[in-house]
């Protein structure tokens, strides 16, 4: 009632809840409900008429179907004790974005195709330029790029084509579009996903030979025999196979040959491993309260690093995080923003951010990029926090001379220059 009343009504309800709700009024597997929900639709009047009995399981009639994509667990150094090498194969984890293509044929036998997001969103109408590419029937899972003279481009490049309402022939033509295949889900009519990855694997490798395309290739295995030898690989790409790629990559992802493709996070059946993150320290400037069970605590924090102002050295922010403490970490640091407070901008709290008072965080972050509408004119990209820095005083945080030298090396690099009239356009 006070939620309604006050406006803010959300309640923490997970897909995954809704659909473990109705297997269970049908005394049904969670995961048959999870493959046939992409092709149902409010109010489910066939998926409760199935569930209690009355008709037939819903087939899905969409010549294009969206299957719910299956995802890894970040794997602890402590993990691999328990694990055998023999038991997986490597992949490398290209810093792009996850996409599922998928084509089929429709009532007419004419071939339709779409492309997906992750989350199952409709993203054909942003990327054009890979609908002619996807000319055989079957769902390929793999991550989205940008290709320029057969080199993989870096994640700021691939920004440039990530949102757009209006894709025009000069950005197609200056960000060409690229997917790189790690799975294949169907091959026309034929469901995939209950086959063991290795087979799954080979068919892929099959599918995209036949489909002879260059918008689209298949990611590379990385070849060990060993966790030491892919220890190697990981923190070396380039001398492992990756080339002049190398750049492009975050990690390695590990997938158990037997392993079906299952909707969700399985545990235990993929691992991502990624490279390890940038790390700086910087100062809590602002704090806002979270949402759910964290709506009474402060756990929202935009945190800056140092940078010659008109009158001295200055804070400037350059991210925000909202995750990476612990629950015991949080409560040091509402204590601290409640009793630090020095301004209040409605949810907004203005904590107090001196050289000698303040509180540092150490903040991990996987890249940077220029942003014109941050007053640093950098962005970090998946900030996280790392550690509280109770020990260190804000004077001797980190200084946006350090993020600028690391973002001038990244865009020194041939791989992820972008042509000046492609950066106005």
């Amino acid at each position: 009632m006070l939620k309604l009343v006050t406006g803010a009504l959300r309640i923490g309800i997970s897909a995954r809840l809704a659909k473990t709700a109705a297997a269970a009024l049908g005394d049904k597997d969670p995961h048959e409900i999870e493959l046939i929900w992409p092709g149902l639709s409010p109010p489910y009047l066939d998926l409760f008429a199935w569930l209690e009995g009355r008709a037939e399981k819903p087939a899905n009639r969409d010549a294009a179907p969206f299957r719910p994509v299956m995802l890894a667990h970040a794997i602890e150094d402590t993990d691999f004790a328990a694990l055998d090498p023999a038991d997986f194969v490597a992949e490398w984890k290209w810093d792009g974005i996850r996409v599922q293509a998928v084509a089929g044929r429709d009532e007419r036998g004419h071939i339709a195709a779409r492309l997906y997001s992750r989350t199952g969103e409709d993203i054909t109408g942003s990327f054009p330029d890979l609908v002619p590419s996807l000319r055989l029937p079957g769902a390929i899972d793999g991550e989205l790029l940008i290709l320029r003279e057969g080199r993989v481009q870096s994640f700021n490049v691939l920004q440039q084509r990530l949102n757009r309402k209006v894709v025009s022939p000069k950005l197609i033509k200056d960000f060409p579009i690229h997917m790189r295949a790690y799975d294949l889900l169907g091959d026309d009519e034929n469901d995939l996903r209950e086959l063991p990855f290795v087979e799954r694997r080979e068919r892929l490798e099959t599918f995209i030979g036949k489909l002879d395309d260059p918008r689209i290739d298949l990611s590379p295995t990385v070849p060990f025999a060993s966790w030491e030898a892919l220890t190697a690989a990981r923190a070396d790409p380039a001398s492992a196979g990756a080339g002049e790629d190398a750049d492009a990559i975050e990690g390695v992802m590990l997938k158990r040959r037997d392993a079906p493709y299952l909707p969700g996070r399985p545990k235990g059946q993929w691992w991502k491993w990624k490279r390890d993150p940038h790390i700086i320290d910087a100062v809590l400037m602002y704090a806002q309260r979270g949402h759910g069970k964290r709506s009474s605590y402060y756990s929202d924090y935009t945190f800056g690093v140092w940078t010659e102002g008109e009158s001295g050295d200055e804070l400037v922010p350059v991210g925000k995080a909202y995750f990476g403490f612990t629950d015991e970490e949080l409560l040091q640091i509402d204590r601290f923003v409640r009793r630090n407070t020095t301004e209040k901008f409605g949810p907004v709290r203005h904590v107090v951010h001196e050289p000698d008072k303040g509180l540092v965080l150490e903040v991990a972050f996987e890249g940077l990029q220029r942003s014109p509408r941050h007053k640093s004119g950098v962005a970090m990209r998946f900030p996280r926090i790392s550690r509280l820095r109770w020990d260190k005083p804000p004077r001797e945080a980190d200084r946006l001379e350090t993020l600028e030298k690391m973002l001038k090396a990244d865009e020194s690099l041939p791989t992820i220059k972008v042509a000046a009239s492609a950066e106005r356009h």
